[in-house]
């Protein structure tokens, strides 16, 4: 350690030099001018700046003597410095007599009065005993000639110094140069030595220090210094920058911009004030800085009064009971290391924990952690209109990165209400609250980006009263109730959000609400996706809805909304299920692998439903039944376990336009009392029947294409009704039509034909009128009706149909069968126009026909 009266020595002297400083109180030293006079700072004596003054003084003082100085020699010569690693040139050594020279020299001038400068360490290390001990009472002056003489021999042959010889006065013998200390000092000392000194340097002395050279402005914007001194005045692991209002991110170094991103991060900083338990004891300590210290926040929000961009920052700590009201443009921000939030935790027992009212347009509240936790004994309905976070009208405050919690039972975690409240919260997190995660209501708007919503017991967002939000890639899960919540005319924008595990639907909807939901994941949630009713609308566009317990998306009570280009798929029931009187517009989605229907129409519900993909459902296409309605155009469907369509029970829909094949069982299937009217479709390629129709159930089917059935065209059952008209029914590996038990359609103006057996069997009782077909090109007969014991005869009317071209009969009745023939054109035909069984004479009316009389 150096000897206090060296130092004492040494701060007098550099004092005669240095002229009187200014003091700043305030400013940051990191934005000064590279000039002497921004240089001038106060010394404390026997710092490491002190030292390094020493030097740059001592060659200053040096330089200044003139020629009078007995240590100056009559020529100098300047070195530059030069790379550590690089080997030191060669020089010749100066005679030992010159050294002793200038010993004496020193003695010789030395003062008797002055105090020998016993315990000199850095500069003094390397002196020969001439120097330090034949000297005991040194002036000033003379102790820094004494220090720069020291023998090279004794430092390691790397790290000595070049040498310089001056034509010394012949009188005095002196050869030495009186700028080695500084010269050493300042080019040669290494790089390691220079760190270690500069650590002990707040940012001020650093700057000024970064001004002496090129080398120690290198050294002093090392990255490591800076690192240091930011972390112990912000305490970040990372450095964090304000690149624009509102907003601090933090930055991996290797990714930043810049040079020394600790020391751009420090500057951008430097302004804020610090919000720290026990902060007296730093703000005694660090006397070589402007920075202001605070215990409580309020007392920091009133420093900044004044201030043009204010900035607090709050150190690690529990902060409990202060009251933060944010009515100016204000930054707030929690600073700490490792998880900075969970380090800096906001808390009130009453009343809410933060809140912004009008005038903070430009706010800022981040990385800190905000509770709300009233006593459980009087939690009563006081606390319903306090939270954690309060957002009031005209005011647009940024909170990012922040933790929010309440355990109240009532309101909210974080409330955003009133015209022109316009906040920005996003990479929040709001989870494991006792009640709703967020609500925005009676005309608020805002961005929510980013945020984590889980774990809540009431709904994780409620959007309500024409509040207006833009919600974007918003994580919201695991809630015990719904995800997100709009209802009495909210409205909102959610975009790429992820809901799913909720305990009821991902999204509701009700009561005028009209949200748009765009590019959304809904699933896996405990009952269904998406649940719009009472009134509700909205739009619903290009989501992903999946994997839910129930429907993927339920409509009901007279509620209206548009669903378009989801993706609606496996389902653990339903993909989309319109009830109770719903409406809304489904089209353009796919919906495939469903355990249930894809589409499931009841209770005088009349939705549209168009130009979708309904597709390996592991139960039906879509479901119409219930005095169910609908509009059903221009889809496809096809691939589905059971019938593509089913129709029953009463209901009455319009299909036109669709394409339904491939089936695993039959295409459109009518049954008891189901109706409607099927008209211009292409339905093909199914296990079963194109067309099925049983009991009771009196469609209309129209200009439909029905081909390639692995049983039938059209099967028609069991009391089964309906009206044929002007369809094809073509390709089938069975009978194009079939009628049996009881049945009794009407088939007119259709053209029947390539069928692999007959054109239309008529079976068991069947009856129906077949008016103005065309039959033709059958395998078997053009018309078979038959009884096969049946209790009641089959007994169709034929009338002005065309049966020609079959590979048998035109028409043939067996088994004591009968029918009303009536102008009929039967020709062409392998086996005639008309076989009949014996016994069979049925009621003929003026047709043209060649008769084939069976046996």
């Amino acid at each position: 350690m150096s000897n206090p009266t060296f130092r004492t020595r040494i701060s007098q002297l550099r004092k005669r030099k240095i002229t009187k400083k200014k003091i700043v109180r305030r400013g940051n030293p990191l934005n000064q001018r590279n000039n002497e006079d921004d240089c001038e700072v106060p010394i404390v004596p026997g710092s490491a700046l002190a030292l390094l003054g020493l030097v740059a003084g001592g060659a200053a003082a040096a330089g200044e003597a003139g020629p009078s100085s007995a240590l100056v020699g009559t020529s100098t010569h300047h070195h530059p410095p030069y790379h550590l690693r690089r080997k030191s040139p060669t020089h010749p050594v100066s005679p030992p007599s010159t050294i002793g020279a200038a010993a004496a020299t020193a003695s010789v001038t030395a003062s008797p009065t002055t105090a020998s400068p016993a315990g000199v360490s850095a500069a003094t290390a390397g002196l020969p005993s001439a120097a330090t001990n034949s000297a005991p009472l040194l002036s000033p002056t003379a102790a820094i000639a004494a220090a720069t003489t020291y023998c090279p021999s004794m430092l390691p042959a790397r790290k000595r110094p070049r040498r310089t010889y001056f034509t010394g006065d012949s009188s005095t013998g002196l050869g030495c140069n009186p700028f080695t200390a500084a010269h050493y000092l300042l080019y040669e000392l290494p790089d390691e030595v220079l760190l270690t000194i500069f650590s002990y340097l707040f940012e001020r002395d650093l700057c000024h220090v970064a001004q002496v050279c090129k080398r120690f402005y290198t050294i002093a914007n090392d990255n490591e210094l800076w690192k240091n001194l930011y972390q112990g005045l912000y305490e970040y692991d990372l450095p964090l920058f304000n690149p624009s209002s509102c907003k601090f991110d933090f930055v991996q170094p290797e990714d930043c911009d810049c040079d020394n991103p600790w020391k751009e991060s420090f500057k951008q900083l430097y302004h804020g004030v610090h919000v720290r338990e026990g902060h007296q004891k730093y703000a005694t300590k660090e006397t070589g800085r402007s920075v202001a210290y605070f215990e409580t926040i309020q007392a920091a929000f009133e420093y900044c009064d004044d201030a043009e961009k204010p900035l607090v920052l709050i150190h690690s700590g529990v902060y409990r009971g202060q009251l933060i009201v944010i009515e100016t443009n204000i930054a707030l921000i929690g600073a700490a290391p490792g998880n900075v939030a969970e380090n800096v935790i906001l808390e009130r027992e009453c009343e809410s924990t933060v809140m912004f009212m009008e005038g903070a347009q430009q706010a800022y509240l981040g990385y800190v952690t905000i509770k709300f936790s009233p006593p459980s004994c009087t939690e009563t309905m006081q606390h319903h209109k306090h939270y954690a976070l309060e957002i009031q009208e005209n005011c647009a405050p940024t909170i990012e990165h922040c933790i929010i919690r309440s355990i109240s039972h009532l309101g909210a975690a974080v409330s955003v209400s009133g015209p022109g409240a316009e906040p920005v919260i996003r990479h929040c997190e709001i989870s494991d609250c006792e009640n709703v995660g967020l609500i925005i209501t009676d005309r608020a708007q805002g961005h929510y980006e980013d945020n984590e919503i889980s774990r809540n017991a009431l709904a994780g967002i409620w959007v309500k009263n024409y509040a207006n939000p833009i919600m974007r890639r918003n994580h919201i899960h695991h809630g015990k109730d719904v995800g997100i919540f709009c209802f009495d005319g909210g409205l909102g924008y959610f975009e790429a959000n992820d809901i799913h595990n909720n305990r009821i639907a991902g999204f509701e909807v009700k009561a005028q609400a009209n949200p748009t939901v765009v590019r959304c994941e809904i699933h896996n949630g405990q009952t269904g996706g998406i649940y719009v009713h009472e009134h509700g609308m909205g739009q619903f566009i290009e989501n992903k809805i999946h994997s839910n317990k129930y429907a993927g998306v339920w409509i009901t009570s007279n509620s209206n909304p548009t669903i378009r280009r989801n993706e609606i798929y496996n389902g653990l029931q339903g993909g989309v299920y319109i009830f109770g009187d719903g409406r809304g517009l489904i089209e353009h989605n796919n919906i495939y692998g469903n355990a249930l229907a894809g589409i499931q129409i009841r209770t005088n519900s009349d939705p549209i439903v168009r130009h979708n993909k309904i597709h390996d459902g592991q139960h039906g296409g879509i479901y119409v039944h219930e005095k169910g309605q609908g509009l059903i155009e221009c889809n496809e469907v096809y691939a589905n376990t059971l019938a593509g369509v089913w129709i029953t029970t009463g209901s009455t829909p319009t299909l036109r336009r669709n394409r339904i094949h491939s089936g695993k069982q039959v295409g459109v299937y009518f049954y008891d009392n189901g109706h409607g009217v099927l008209e211009d479709n292409d339905i093909f390629n199914h296990l079963y029947s194109g067309v099925q129709i049983r009991t009771g159930s009196n469609p209309i089917i129209r200009r439909n294409k029905i081909w390639g059935g692995q049983n039938g065209g059209v099967l028609v059952y069991n009391g089964g009704l309906g009206v044929l008209e002007q369809n094809e029914i073509f390709d089938n590996a069975m009978a194009g039509v079939w009628i049996k038990t009881d049945s009794n359609p009407i088939l007119r103006r259709n053209k029947i034909y390539d069928g692999r057996e007959a054109g239309i069997c008529i079976f068991n009782g069947g009856k129906g009128l077949l008016e103005e077909n065309d039959i033709f090109r059958n395998a078997q007969a053009g018309v078979l009706i038959s009884t096969q014991s049946h209790p009641t005869q089959s007994h169709p009317s034929l009338r002005r149909n065309q049966i020609y071209d079959g590979l048998a009969a035109g028409i043939e009745i067996t088994n004591n069968a009968t029918a009303t023939l009536e102008y009929n054109q039967i020709f062409n035909n392998r086996f005639g126009g008309l076989c009949l069984a014996s016994g069979v004479n049925p009621i003929q009316r003026g047709f043209s026909v060649t008769v084939v009389q069976g046996h």
